[in-house]
Parts: C-alpha cells; sequence; structure tokens
C-alpha cells in the first residue's frame, strides 16, 4: 500500500441534507479533506440515485483514498445499496469506504425499500447508532439492521432522530467515533508496513 494514501471522511446526510447546525456538518469542518455527498434532488428519496452519487463523489478521489464514511437517517440506506451493489472491478480499482458510523437510518419499511437494501453483511467494519424514541425508525427494528449488516449496535437512548430538533448540533461522540475508526486504519496500515521479523521479535 502507498503510505502516503490519505484517509478520508465522506459525509453522506438524509433527506434535505444537513443543515448548518446539524452534528454533520460541524463534524465536517473537524476533518481536513472531508466531502459531503450531494444529491441533486435532496427531497426526493430516490435509492439509486442517491446511492449513484455515492459513487460519483468517490470517483473523483484519489484511487488510493481510504475513507470513512458518516451516515445519516436516507444517507444510511443509500450508503448500505451502495456498499451490496459494487462491483469486483469498482472493489479492485477505486476509492474504497474502510469503515461506517450510519446515525438514526431511516425505517425503510417506510419507503417501500426494505427489500432492496442487503440482507447480510456490508463487507466492512460499521456501527449504527439508533435511539428509543427516533420517528423514523423504530429502537428494535434499528437492531435488526444492524445486526443484518454485521454491524455494533448503540443505542443513545432518547435522542429523537438524532439531528438539530434534537439538539444534535456540535456532537463530540460523532468525533470520537470516527477518531477511532481513523486509529484503527492507521494501525492496520503499521501492520501492514511492518517487516515479518518485527513480528518475531514481539512473540
Amino acid at each position: 500500500m502507498n503510505t502516503a494514501s490519505p484517509i478520508r471522511v465522506l459525509i453522506i446526510p438524509g433527506l434535505h441534507n444537513s443543515g448548518e447546525t446539524h452534528w454533520q456538518t460541524w463534524l465536517e469542518g473537524q476533518y481536513k479533506g472531508a466531502v459531503r455527498v450531494k444529491q441533486t434532488h435532496w427531497d426526493q428519496p430516490d435509492l439509486d440515485a442517491w446511492s449513484a452519487r455515492i459513487g460519483q463523489t468517490l470517483s473523483r478521489a484519489r484511487p488510493d483514498t481510504q475513507w470513512i464514511a458518516v451516515a445519516h437517517s436516507f444517507g444510511c440506506l443509500a450508503l448500505a445499496h451502495y456498499l451490496a451493489n459494487q462491483t469486483h472491478k469498482q472493489l479492485e480499482s477505486g476509492p474504497q469506504i474502510h469503515t461506517a458510523l450510519m446515525v438514526a437510518p431511516a425505517d425503510p419499511i417506510k419507503f417501500g425499500l426494505a427489500h432492496r437494501l442487503p440482507q447480510s453483511g456490508l463487507g466492512l467494519a460499521s456501527t449504527v447508532i439508533g435511539s428509543e424514541n427516533d420517528p423514523w425508525m423504530p429502537l428494535q427494528r434499528a437492531r435488526e439492521w444492524a445486526d443484518r449488516w454485521g454491524a455494533r449496535f448503540q443505542n443513545l437512548g432518547e435522542a429523537g432522530h438524532i439531528n438539530t430538533e434534537s439538539g444534535h448540533g456540535p456532537w463530540p461522540l460523532a468525533r470520537f467515533k470516527v477518531d477511532e475508526m481513523i486509529r484503527h486504519l492507521q494501525r492496520q496500515r503499521r501492520i501492514e508496513r511492518a517487516h515479518p521479523m518485527e513480528f518475531s521479535f514481539a512473540l
């Protein structure tokens, strides 16, 4: 691996985008090189179009870029759909999402999309954060989707839709989670670069 390959944060908002006081906007400002996926029609929950836009956004980056995706609401569904529909050619040649934080995913049943989302693992390490009083997704259903996708699940308690309206502007927990993911990727790099003899001394 090219040791200079960048680690960058990909922000994937939900319907109507994330406004200036939303935690995703705050988080985007925390990381140099962070990029937001910008949809053509923010008010139209078109799974194919939203998923395709993720791929288009990634394609503008260096091929060796390692991405940490941070999705919210309908953006979580778009991300899951994108990951499930990557071709082998894309996996081998383009920038890759290596880990994902999926916050307050929207209920695919509300959009008639449950059958179009992956029913098994997403192929990467991921964490789903749900809320006990999220109007867009019952807690138990969020947990079930996390289990299907092989993701860790965290119950944030009564946190609404985890957006501006529920008081989630600057959100240190999101920063903590992303920092943790960055450190994990950096550790992987060090292991991949290490000479086999280094491991013999560690035994």
